[in-house]
């Protein structure tokens, strides 16, 4: 039976297993899947998981629910030799140890592309995993909590700062979802008024939501701008140590929350520790029908799909446009992916990638959206309900759809929920310090320690 190996549960890689899976025959081939993480997140629905809309685990879909024939190793794959079939993985526990396969998939996924800015590994949140988002959203309620004790002062005015850096669709939702979040808090606090709030977002480049055209672009800036929000163009984060934000364009000032989304870059494991072929970018060279290779040279028996993959664009009108690293096009490889292997397991011809694109959709907020499509635009409510449709329409499974779209409508009859379970990062406090208030911090630094020392293990 041959072995097929998928490096990756994301998009691409879920899709790669749950396609074949539902064609394999059972002595086929068997597949194999290798992610640190038991579930596949469905990232549009991060910026409303950071706004309390989407409950967090709702926007993760579990891999052994839905991959029942599948092989899942929790673990990383740390490098590739392709010239000997295997790859070598560190699990979660454990010593490492090589897998052997026949027919390898690599989709491992991107990574948070980061610069060496003071400052910024110490303070900054990403926006890729639940776990952030979950983080973000208990970090900003946690803040209004603290400030609401608090006279008007320097400590006040940092609590209620926020920053995000990077105007692509995943900065823009975020903030958008944060800012929409913060304004909603402020009924719940009287202590807190609307003018204290200090939103900003930092984009290096002269406009925001590249996907879009200029004019819908200057209207999202526009929107944020008219909900109090400050925008930053052509704007680099030059510092952020101890939470002193300093930007290029001359501001300065203390930020409690900093979230950074500028951009992504390839897995280290695909640019450094493989033996396949990669572009300047470091992301592997791939044909049409989503072998690794070029078109006159291809690596037999290798695969590859997803935000790691430099894939021709077909449908697009230059001859040498790569898809973008978005969830459309992760989705639809994963699946061209399965039809593909399939296809050359049972001696039939592959078929070429090409997608149209349906549009882009963004959420800017509880009732506030964005979405065009070619020359077609729509803005406002019209636009959030669209992406609200198409997103629990495309969240795979039935079970997650209805889960989603129930708390959608228990929000709109009783609204967001507004605690924060900032808590839960120190679980034994309450048990440690006996309900001793004086205790209550030594265990908590106690269990930072605590966290610290198995990160420095674990890494």
């Amino acid at each position: 039976m041959r072995e097929i190996l998928i490096v990756g549960g994301g998009y691409a890689g879920f899709y790669t297993a749950w396609g074949l899976e539902k064609k394999l025959r059972r002595d086929e081939a068997r597949v194999t899947v290798v992610d640190p993480r038991p579930y596949m997140t469905y990232q549009p629905f991060l910026p409303e998981v950071v706004a309390g809309s989407v409950e967090a685990r709702h926007a993760a879909v579990s891999l052994r629910r839905h991959l029942h024939r599948t092989r899942l190793i929790a673990g990383s794959v740390t490098e590739v030799r392709n010239s000997a079939h295997t790859v070598t993985v560190r699990p979660v526990s454990g010593p490492e140890f090589d897998l052997h396969y026949d027919i390898l998939v690599m989709t491992a996924g991107a990574v948070t592309r980061t610069f060496p800015i003071p400052g910024l590994s110490d303070q900054a949140y990403g926006l890729k995993h639940v776990e952030e988002a979950v983080a973000i959203r208990d970090r900003l309620l946690t803040s209004f909590d603290r400030a609401a004790t608090l006279p008007h002062g320097p400590e006040r005015r940092r609590l209620l700062t926020a920053t995000v850096v990077g105007g692509g669709f995943s900065g823009v939702e975020g903030f958008g979802e944060l800012l929409s979040l913060a304004s909603a808090l402020l009924k719940h606090y009287p202590e807190i008024g609307a003018d204290e709030l200090a939103f900003h977002l930092v984009e290096a480049r002269g406009r925001i939501l590249p996907e879009v055209t200029d004019k819908p672009g200057e209207w999202v800036v526009r929107s944020l701008e008219k909900r109090g929000a400050r925008v930053h163009l052509n704007t680099q984060l030059v510092s952020a140590k101890d939470g002193r934000v300093v930007l290029s364009d001359g501001s300065e000032y203390d930020s409690e929350l900093l979230v950074w989304t500028a951009g992504n870059a390839a897995n280290p494991v695909v640019h450094n520790h493989t033996d396949l072929p990669v572009d300047a970018r470091g992301l592997l060279t791939v044909r049409a029908d989503l072998r690794v290779g070029t078109e006159s040279e291809e690596v037999a028996d290798v695969w590859a799909a997803g935000d790691d993959a430099s894939v021709p664009d077909l449908a697009a009108d230059r001859p040498d446009a790569r898809t973008v690293p978005n969830a459309q096009h992760a989705v639809r490889q994963g699946k061209r992916l399965a039809k593909n292997i399939l296809a050359t397991l049972r001696g039939r011809p592959t078929k070429e990638y090409v997608h149209h694109s349906l549009g882009v959709v963004a959420t800017l907020g509880l009732g506030r959206g964005i979405f065009q499509y070619r020359r077609l635009v729509v803005k406002g409510f019209p636009a959030w309900l669209m992406h609200r449709g198409y997103h629990v329409l495309a969240v795979p499974s039935w079970e997650r759809k209805a889960r989603v779209f129930a708390v959608w409508v228990t929000a709109a009859f009783f609204g967001r929920d507004v605690i924060s379970l900032a808590s839960v990062q120190h679980p034994r406090e309450a048990f440690v310090s006996s309900g001793d208030p004086r205790r209550s911090g030594k265990s908590a630094d106690a269990d930072a320690d605590a966290d610290a020392d198995a990160d420095a293990v674990a890494g």
